[in-house]
């Protein structure tokens, strides 16, 4: 089982880059996106809707921002759009696919980085969508949760560490909620089960040369739960080409859906 997750930073700007080209040749049987950036009525041309997949959207009332979409192979038995509260729902930041015995959550979590009112937000989902990862622990299946996190989770995965530990991002409580979200509720960051390598980015900012200069941040995980640990078999980021300022991030499982 593969499993894709990208932030496009606006799905139609990728797709002129080349981004349904290059995820046509990788066999995924599921691709999560976040940050569509388009209303469903924007988005008939055919390549938003890939040959071989079942194409779901959820798209922000506000148009040009935020959104989830999610394409799988494989025809869900059930399809959830959002968590009943804002900004999720409003914003179309929460998509869930329910499979046989397997659950795939396609997750946009809220940048604080552009001032206190946006950290405010941010920290309200934080405190509030805790308890619904808590209450799909108790359910009777596995769960792969693909998100732009929007937090770094130790130093290793921030090149500027040092210099960003006041900025949102990697404040210490975003890590620390994360630390909750692994230690006490049980979750798995399925990345580092098979790569604790250093410098291993999801995303680089626009301004200066941080592309340039790998100045990156690892903000896009697949967070899964404890049964899925032992089927994970291999990760890799995706940077030969560039669809947006994130990287896209493949997993492969030893699982059938």
């Amino acid at each position: 089982m593969r499993i894709i997750t990208a932030n496009t930073n606006g799905i139609r700007a990728a797709a002129r880059k080349g981004f349904f080209e290059w995820m046509a040749k990788q066999d995924a049987d599921v691709v999560c996106i976040q940050e569509t950036k388009a209303q469903l009525d924007q988005l008939t041309d055919p390549v938003f809707h890939p040959d071989g997949y079942h194409c779901y959207y959820f798209d922000a009332q506000k148009k040009g921002y935020s959104g989830t979409a999610i394409y799988s192979r494989h025809k869900p038995k059930a399809i959830r759009r959002g968590l009943g509260w804002d900004p999720i729902d409003s914003e179309g930041r929460y998509l869930q696919l329910d499979f046989d015995k397997l659950s795939v959550v396609s997750l946009y979590m809220p940048s604080g980085s552009s001032g206190d009112e946006a950290q405010a937000k941010k920290d309200l989902v934080l405190d509030k969508i805790i308890d619904h990862f808590k209450a799909l622990r108790r359910k009777r299946r596995e769960f792969v949760i693909c998100a732009d996190w929007n937090i770094c989770h130790h130093n290793i995965d921030i090149k500027n560490w040092r210099g960003n530990k006041k900025n949102s991002g990697f404040l210490p409580h975003e890590r620390a909620w994360l630390d909750r979200l692994y230690d006490e509720v049980g979750y798995v960051d399925s990345f580092r089960v098979v790569n604790q390598q250093e410098e291993q980015y999801t995303w680089w900012s626009n301004r200066g040369q941080a592309w340039a200069n790998n100045t990156g941040w690892r903000l896009d995980y697949q967070v899964v739960t404890p049964g899925l640990k032992d089927t994970i078999k291999g990760a890799s980021i995706y940077k030969d080409e560039r669809f947006s300022d994130h990287a896209p991030h493949t997993m492969d499982y030893d699982f059938k859906m």
